[in-house]
């Protein structure tokens, strides 16, 4: 009896060994689902905000361009993986990613602790100007996407 007991729970954690292991060789998505822009604005919905909400778009936008930009050679929206690329789906593949999704988190945590210490020191009329650049950008890439 214990040795079926002592099987039972060697084989469950077999199984569940097995399951991890193959959700980490899943195909990740080579774009994050938090690149997309909700709202686009106008000048006039920016002139009506405070400067704390236009300090937090401004900084939303930079990370919406930082996920999205250096991949549109292969993608502008969220759901491509590497193998939807024809991208071997190897351990050197998803290690690299990985490697690039951390760096990228690295700097916009950095980049986001040094804006939100900066940017309320800028002019608001430049801060709207630059929001409404990086929602044209960004209208600008998903217009791309249709080109090819």
């Amino acid at each position: 009896m214990k040795i079926r007991i002592i099987l039972i729970s060697f084989s469950f954690f077999l199984v569940t060994g097995l399951g991890f292991a193959q959700k980490n060789k899943a195909p990740k998505s080579i774009i994050s689902d938090k690149v997309s822009i909700k709202k686009y604005h106008t000048k006039e919905d920016l002139d009506r905000m405070q400067k704390g909400q236009l300090l937090d778009l401004y900084v939303e936008r930079i990370e919406s361009l930082v996920k999205l930009l250096p991949y549109i050679a292969f993608a502008t929206k969220p759901g491509v993986t590497m193998t939807t690329l024809g991208i071997p789906n190897d351990k050197d593949n998803r290690s690299a990613l990985d490697d690039q999704f951390e760096a990228t988190k690295s700097f916009l945590e950095t980049n986001g602790e040094f804006q939100r210490r900066i940017l309320p020191y800028s002019d608001t009329t430049n801060l709207v100007a630059a929001i409404l650049f990086y929602e044209e950008t960004m209208k600008s890439l998903h217009e791309y996407s249709e080109f090819h």
